[in-house]
């Protein structure tokens, strides 16, 4: 996080584990990975093929985040993410963070909810930060983007200890501003599906102005033409409260 204005940019890379070999990361994740430093992103965020394949060579500099957890889509049980790495293991690899995907509502919540309890107190015994990636998803959830879900998700992992909590956008920033201000831990958004450029900076925009620390594109940005442009006209917006005109005109957007 930026040590000024609390607020990051984080871009996952997590996707390959769950849908496969998808455009923008489709093998050489090292250049992508440098035109996404070179836009100001604070941090990559990837399974252990990010530091073995694509991190820090010879590029720009820019935080890791190892995620821990995991499913494929072909899973009969897609929702239940299990662990398929360790917080030691981050330690070894220099990484600058953990992450965990956590899905509240459906039928494996209590054993990721577990988890999530393991891994927090592992990362405070290391002194290592985590971001909860926190969905109202599954069975028992009608709709992901409802403010009264979302709040609950993002509430549960800062009660667990969580130092950064993604979920959803609610579709305005009244809403958001309830998730926001129900949460001890900053709170930062997730992309979802592709969408449209200004799109996406209008709701980084109406996130931030209502007291969200950041965002974590994925999708958003690494399947864009130029994500370098993208991610500079997220950090204009994020770290130095640009408008989004003023993003877009400067990040030549």
């Amino acid at each position: 996080m930026n040590r000024e204005n609390r607020r990051t940019i984080i871009i996952p890379m997590d996707h390959g584990l769950t849908v496969g070999p998808i455009k923008g990361i489709e093998k050489d994740l090292g250049e992508k990975v440098n035109k996404i430093a070179l836009g100001g992103a604070n941090a990559v965020l990837g399974h252990i093929g990010i530091p073995l394949y694509a991190h820090r060579g010879y590029g720009p500099d820019i935080g890791l985040i190892l995620h821990l957890s995991g499913s494929t889509s072909i899973s009969p049980s897609k929702n239940y993410k299990v662990l398929v790495n360790t917080v030691l293991e981050a330690v070894k690899v220099g990484a600058d963070g953990v992450s965990l995907h956590i899905n509240i509502g459906t039928n494996s919540d209590p054993e990721m909810l577990e988890i999530l309890g393991t891994i927090s107190r592992e990362c405070r015994e290391f002194g290592m930060p985590l971001l909860a990636m926190m969905y109202p998803r599954g069975d028992n959830i009608q709709d992901e983007y409802a403010v009264e879900v979302v709040k609950i998700a993002a509430r549960a992992a800062a009660e667990l200890g969580a130092d950064i909590v993604k979920t959803n956008w609610t579709g305005d920033p009244d809403s958001f501003k309830e998730v926001v201000d129900g949460c001890m831990a900053p709170v930062i958004i997730a992309g979802g599906e592709k969408g449209g450029t200004r799109e996406i900076l209008e709701i980084t925009k109406q996130s931030i102005d209502v007291g969200g620390a950041g965002v974590a594109f994925g999708r958003n940005v690494f399947q864009a033409d130029n994500p370098t442009n993208l991610v500079r006209a997220l950090y204009l917006i994020v770290h130095k409260d640009y408008s989004v005109d003023e993003a877009m005109r400067e990040a030549e957007l």
